[in-house]
């Protein structure tokens, strides 16, 4: 059995894309499944405060001192195989997650490629039921392997059992009961993919609906999401983010209704999907812009991305994330809710 790796001390800031929080008092990254459980374990026998985390990506974590043990899941490996017309992909959690979708495209499957560019993990994935340019996960997850922290043992759960849903699942309902060890997939064997967005279908100069190249599809969803400032650099302060900090809501279609003309919506399974980034915008806040005095600001190439301009505390993010929030309630009556995981905070 492979023996977690203890770091000592931290801080959440080395550890995130916001690239903010406060010292965590031992870090240890676990390299292998059974490291991962073996901590995992270690930190419910002795009880008291612990944190599984992935790549970071989609995590705002509070300035104070975070007094217990955070289990980084950091093992990876990936197996493929053919299984006719289908590519069966099994990835291991700690899986950088657009080193997967390139590694896909190469073995014939296109199915990822509206998904590139995404930051972080595989185990992250169906987490968050991640989805962007007209593909979620959830379409292609067959099971998910993962460490039951309250009946402790390994579970295997179905598509079915994750209950998937827009950015949710049964995984991130209780996040402190599953920990993701490895996600099956079934692809289809095709290097096209029917583009199903229209901004994508814009630059790629095609109608909805139209099948393209899976490396085509790659190279624009690419460059739309450098574009937003959503492929991660460390040059580049838009890039220090969570990515789209808040989901677009959902809301019943008589509330719909008293959104001005212009606000684009979407239908949903469960009423209507209304962009977040339009009602961001039209209450008054654009891109860049940052309260007094605060190291948060919002992008300057795009207004659902909370970013830090290089000096931010958690503190300034949650401040500027709970005034957003305040100013698209009081102009329009919907109510944000944020996209990452709120550590030792809240809004």
């Amino acid at each position: 059995m492979s023996v977690p790796v203890d770091v000592g001390p931290a801080t959440f800031a080395e550890h995130t894309t916001l690239r903010v929080g406060g010292p965590v008092l031992r870090w240890i990254v676990a390299r292998t499944e059974a490291a991962c459980i073996e901590a995992i374990v270690e930190c419910d026998d002795i009880g008291g405060l612990s944190l599984v985390v992935g790549g970071g990506s989609n995590i705002v974590c509070s300035d104070d001192v975070f007094n217990g043990t955070v289990v980084q899941v950091a093992h990876t490996g990936v197996a493929t195989a053919d299984r006719g017309g289908h590519l069966r992909v099994v990835a291991a959690a700690g899986e950088p997650w657009d080193q997967l979708v390139a590694r896909t495209l190469e073995e014939g499957s296109a199915a990822f490629a509206p998904l590139s560019g995404i930051p972080g993990l595989v185990g992250a994935t169906p987490i968050q039921n991640v989805g962007a340019y007209g593909a979620e996960v959830s379409q292609f997850v067959t099971s998910v392997r993962v460490w039951d922290r309250r009946d402790r043992l390994v579970r295997e759960l179905t598509d079915e059992e994750c209950e998937f849903g827009y950015r949710s699942s049964i995984l991130k309902e209780q996040p402190d009961r599953y920990v993701v060890l490895e996600v099956v997939f079934d692809l289809p064997q095709d290097e096209s993919v029917v583009v199903g967005y229209q901004q994508l279908a814009d630059a790629l100069g095609v109608r909805v609906g139209d099948a393209v190249e899976g490396e085509r599809v790659r190279e624009a969803v690419l460059e739309l999401r450098r574009r937003k400032g959503m492929v991660l650099d460390a040059a580049d302060h838009n890039t220090w983010s969570v990515g789209s900090f808040f989901v677009n809501p959902v809301i019943d279609i008589h509330a719909a209704e008293t959104l001005p003309a212009g606000c684009p919506t979407y239908p949903s399974e469960s009423g209507v999907k209304v962009s977040a980034a339009w009602l961001i915008e039209n209450s008054g806040i654009e891109r860049g812009f940052a309260l007094p005095g605060s190291g948060a600001c919002i992008s300057t190439q795009h207004t659902l991305a909370i970013c830090n301009a290089g000096n931010a505390t958690s503190s300034d993010v949650v401040a500027l994330a709970r005034d957003i929030r305040s100013r698209v309630l009081d102009r329009f009556g919907v109510e944000l809710v944020p996209e990452p995981r709120l550590i030792g905070c809240a809004l």
